[in-house]
């Protein structure tokens, strides 16, 4: 009876419910650490990305875009009208666009040949940019590529798009520049949470 009486005491409840109340407390705190420790790593290597478009003379059988940015899209065309790619690919169009309304500089390229171009409309995430061009960077034969998207994008999509292709097929980065680097900016903590998301089943 006594045992009983004891196990419905309201002070035990009291302070069972308090222990429970501080290891809650306690647990949280050390997930929002470990989560803020795990973000700033990867803010840091965001920002650490160089930008190579304006540094490295790039060359490879195809071009890949990572869609996003006019800058990224303008790159890409640079290279094919250059001639250091001889394929562009274009991944993550809206599917209801076409070639001169994603890029109405064409006209100004006369040298470059539609035929060179694809436009992959499947895809709206990183990771289906690289599982849907894997399978056109391997119909066109495509030797090796150059991974073009921004900087602060880039360590994410070179990760995703290397899962995607052999260990051994070479993927050469070519990040554009995308405002300033600010360790601070919603870019860069929007794609660290991201990047962290990614790094657990992606790649």
């Amino acid at each position: 009876m006594m045992e009983y009486l004891e196990e419905l005491d309201p002070r035990k409840e009291e302070k069972n419910s308090k222990e429970f109340n501080w290891k809650l407390c306690f647990g949280f705190l050390a997930f929002v650490f470990v989560f803020g420790f795990l973000i700033l790593r990867q803010s840091q290597e965001i920002i650490n990305t160089p930008v190579t478009s304006w540094t490295e003379d790039q060359r490879a059988d195809c071009g890949l875009v990572l869609t996003g940015g006019a800058a990224r899209i303008s790159e890409g065309f640079s290279l094919l009208s250059q001639k250091r790619i001889k394929k562009l690919v274009i991944s993550g169009v809206n599917p209801n666009s076409k070639l001169h309304e994603i890029f109405p500089q064409l006209v100004f390229y006369g040298n470059l040949s539609e035929e060179d171009i694809l436009l992959e409309k499947r895809s709206k995430t990183t990771y289906g940019n690289a599982q849907q061009s894997a399978v056109l960077i391997d119909a066109l034969n495509c030797k090796d590529i150059i991974l073009i998207t921004s900087w602060y994008h880039m360590k994410r999509a070179s990760k995703t798009m290397r899962s995607s292709l052999p260990n051994s097929f070479p993927v050469y980065h070519r990040a554009v520049i995308y405002g300033p680097k600010d360790f601070w900016s919603t870019e860069v903590f929007f794609e660290a949470i991201k990047s962290l998301f990614y790094s657990l089943w992606a790649y």
